[in-house]
């Protein structure tokens, strides 16, 4: 690293610590509140990081940073409930049951997606494990402070633990016909579920007869079975890639042979043939708003999926699967208008408090209320407008995008003189985020095995 750069990069971050004081009062918008109806003409004002104020001709010390929006349209950050931004190398595809593996362990805060999901209004994401496990690694919540370079600022604070599940093809795929180990068919994706989850239950109960003194040796640790005892358990939410009627129905059923509540199935093709048992379980569902097709499982679906799911009165999502359209995450809420007639509260919803209740933080974010957290997007029409653009996108009270103000280069990972970084071409040929990094898996036990056979 060049000397001019580490200046530039050292800069960059003391001014980024400098400037944060959590402290903005936000003049004469029209606030979406999400929960409390349209408030026109209303001042929002965030007090260490927390909405403090929301009323009209609100005063804050001189100090405090003052954006006037009048004419502007004021709402909650935008939350994006499957994404894999700051994230690489997601899928640990060794086995078809790895919930040990966590990728907030691995969170990469020099990615520039995040900075350019703030300029589509998201605020907060869901980094997620990809879809190559039965059970997968666990997940972690995320707020978008883009500048902070130690990985850990980035975990939201007191976020419940997720985990990715995956149905079909994905795991047969990798492991059947990649490995030649169960699952190779969707039969054989069920039997991981039940296995793995009848072995936390033996694990649990030789823990519980040691503890009761019952047995002398304590069993071997595992923190493999001690994740697993924790989503039997409810600690974990489980998000479930899956896309086939049938398989989430499969889902359902194993869950309440063991007694697990919390899910969300993520992607969820095929959920508006199956939202009422959706529902009359309690599970969630976060959906792309018209994906479909890209590969047989997911041939059959329809742009709206998302409504029906919504009156049948499942708490539903929209989310992205891509650092791309992460941006136009109120473009995709939007159709929902188009495919479905939702009301502009209901789609909204979709990116706001729907998301934030799938992962469990609903209590600080995905609406404008006292107490919450000051994350918020500001436009300059409707969001739900095809010609809204966002202005600014606030998180912890801290403006993080400022559309006319920010430096045309916010990268922070390389030298900005540079074009384009290495990794830019590697994410190009990329076509499924849940799948990324497989194929070298795929590719090194195919000559394994050839090379075995050979012997």
């Amino acid at each position: 690293m060049t000397t001019k750069y580490t200046t530039l990069l050292l800069l960059f971050v003391f001014a980024y610590a400098k400037g944060q004081t959590g402290d903005v009062l936000i003049k004469g918008g029209t606030v979406l509140t999400i929960t409390n109806g349209v408030k026109e003409n209303t001042d929002v004002l965030i007090t260490k990081g927390k909405i403090s104020a929301i009323g009209k001709n609100l005063k804050a010390p001189g100090a405090t940073k003052v954006i006037e929006a009048t004419g502007m349209y004021i709402m909650p950050g935008i939350i994006d409930a499957h994404s894999h931004i700051a994230l690489d190398a997601i899928n640990e595809a060794s086995h078809p049951v790895t919930p040990e593996v966590n990728v907030g362990d691995a969170i990469n805060p020099y990615d520039v997606s995040i900075y350019q999901a703030l300029a589509g209004g998201v605020t907060i994401s869901h980094a997620m494990h990809g879809s190559a496990n039965a059970i997968g690694g666990q997940c972690q919540t995320i707020k978008h402070r883009y500048g902070e370079v130690n990985p850990d600022k980035l975990k939201m604070e007191g976020a419940p633990r997720t985990i990715k599940f995956a149905l079909g093809e994905n795991p047969m795929r990798t492991h059947g016909e990649g490995q030649g180990i169960v699952p190779r068919t969707r039969m054989g994706v069920e039997q991981v579920f039940r296995t793995a989850f009848s072995d936390a239950r033996v694990y649990k109960q030789q823990w519980a007869d040691h503890k009761a003194g019952l047995t002398k040796m304590a069993p071997e640790f595992s923190l493999r079975m001690e994740t697993l005892a924790d989503i039997l358990d409810g600690k974990i939410l489980i998000h479930c890639h899956s896309y086939r009627a049938d398989e989430i129905l499969m889902l359902l059923n194993v869950l309440k042979d063991y007694g697990v509540k919390k899910i969300c199935f993520q992607h969820v093709n095929e959920g508006f043939k199956v939202a009422p048992e959706l529902a009359a379980f309690g599970a969630s569902a976060s959906v792309f708003s018209d994906w479909w097709a890209y590969k047989f499982e997911v041939y059959y679906s329809t742009a709206y999926n998302a409504a029906i799911l919504t009156r049948n009165g499942v708490v539903t999502s929209i989310n992205s699967d891509s650092d791309e359209l992460i941006r136009h995450l109120y473009h995709e809420a939007a159709k929902t208008q188009r495919y479905g007639d939702l009301s502009d509260e209901e789609a909204l919803k979709l990116i706001t408090l729907n998301p934030a209740k799938q992962l469990g933080i609903e209590d600080r974010v995905g609406s404008i209320e006292k107490g919450k957290d000051g994350d918020l997007a500001i436009f300059d029409k409707h969001p739900l407008s095809v010609y809204a653009i966002p202005q600014f996108t606030i998180v912890d009270g801290n403006v993080l995008f400022d559309r006319k103000n920010d430096a045309a280069d916010k990268r922070i990972d390389i030298d900005p003189e540079e074009k384009l970084e290495a990794a830019f071409y590697e994410r190009l040929i990329e076509k499924d985020n849940c799948m990324q990094d497989v194929t070298e898996t795929l590719f090194f036990g195919h000559q394994y095995r050839e090379a075995l056979h050979k012997h």
